[in-house]
């Protein structure tokens, strides 16, 4: 198959958008496809050298207050470069500017298109505008309700989406890099500079960005023993390092450096209410520990409560406390749930989620065949 993936993030960018893209076209590629990515410029002009394919790059502007996050302007080179890829499939990685334009050409050229829904733009509107759901939901509405098929990365995601009208939605996970990210990497040098007095160590991964409500660990850095450790960066950051005493800030942290920081954790505790999906929380369990988040979106499909880990009210800054209080006093509780979260997703990896991908593309193409007969 030919393939183009139409992304609003792209390596070197960091988040869950810009991952899953990359994991998708290499996969592509190892199963003998041919991928094209169509993704917003970046400043870094050798940021593709090592991608698994082509990437075409649409010009784009910093978002207003939050430079990492890039935009796309409007360009033909969107339609020009499916169009000269002789694309079979169109794929949208969570659609919303660059994406909308994708599914636009694809439609123009009558070529199949699957969306896959992933960041809970919904939520964003709530946190950063105050109002402006329902306008999020017509956006999405428009470009997904377009797609011949929309995939969601869980089940929450999925009732969401046809709860305001989208149909012909499945389900699609992420897969973890078991490989990578192992309970092996376990690191008592790193555990003595972050907490050089030996206390627990509960640790956040992620943008420190005001919808993750990072600051609800405040109550976590106030429990003896216990050290928070923060891995990302962002616009909060400032705000965090004033409101979280005591917490260690690592920055922006990636490959092997990430993998021995997971494993190196007792508790790693996500505090957003908004995760489509949330895979660190799926690296966290791959790495062996255990997990303390919110009761809402993604990982209410990947922490099985009181299991691998526990799950709390969202924004509840006391019951977050108080389950990182529970599982700080039981080693071996947070030992058994740790050895429960590996085995939960030792089968889920990229190669697994990447062949379950291709057979949605094929249903896809062999219904459009089915119509057009």
């Amino acid at each position: 198959m030919r393939v183009v993936i139409v992304t609003e993030s792209f390596p070197p960018d960091v988040n869950g958008v810009a991952h899953c893209a990359l994991q998708t076209a290499r996969h592509l590629v190892r199963r003998g496809h041919t991928p094209l990515v169509i993704a917003p410029a970046v400043a870094d002009p050798a940021a593709d050298a090592g991608a698994p394919c082509p990437v075409v790059r649409v010009p784009s502007l910093p978002l207003p207050g939050y430079p990492q996050v890039r935009v796309a302007l409007p360009s033909r080179r969107v339609a020009a470069a499916i169009a000269a890829h002789r694309a079979d499939l169109v794929h949208l990685a969570g659609p919303f500017v660059l994406g909308v334009r994708g599914m636009t050409a694809a439609a123009r050229l009558g070529i199949p298109a699957v969306a896959v829904y992933q960041t809970d733009l919904v939520g964003y509107a709530r946190t950063y505008v105050g109002t402006g759901e329902g306008t999020a939901w017509r956006r999405l509405r428009a470009v997904h309700g377009a797609a011949d098929r929309t995939l969601a990365p869980s089940s929450a995601a999925l009732r969401a989406l046809e709860a305001h009208g989208i149909g012909r939605v499945r389900l699609w996970g992420r897969g973890v890099d078991t490989v990578r990210f192992r309970p092996g990497l376990r690191d008592p040098a790193l555990r003595r500079e972050l907490a050089p007095d030996g206390e627990l160590l509960v640790g956040y991964v992620g943008r420190l960005a005001p919808e993750k409500r990072v600051d609800l660990l405040a109550g976590v850095c106030g429990l003896p023993g216990v050290r928070v450790v923060v891995v990302g960066d962002g616009p909060s950051g400032p705000t965090l390092r004033a409101a979280l005493p005591g917490a260690r800030f690592t920055g922006r942290r990636t490959g092997a450096d990430l993998a021995r920081i997971f494993a190196s954790l007792d508790v790693f505790a996500h505090t957003g209410p908004y995760e489509t999906f949330c895979q660190t929380v799926q690296e966290a369990m791959a790495s062996g520990v255990p997990v303390v988040a919110p009761a809402a979106g993604g990982p209410l499909d990947l922490v099985d409560h009181g299991r691998t880990g526990l799950l709390v009210p969202p924004g509840d800054p006391d019951a977050l406390r108080d389950a990182v209080a529970a599982l700080a006093a039981a080693p071996d509780l947070r030992a058994a749930y740790g050895r429960a979260g590996r085995a939960a997703v030792e089968g889920r990896t990229w190669e697994a989620l990447g062949d379950e991908l291709i057979g949605h593309y094929r249903e896809v193409l062999h219904e459009r065949t089915a119509v057009a007969a």
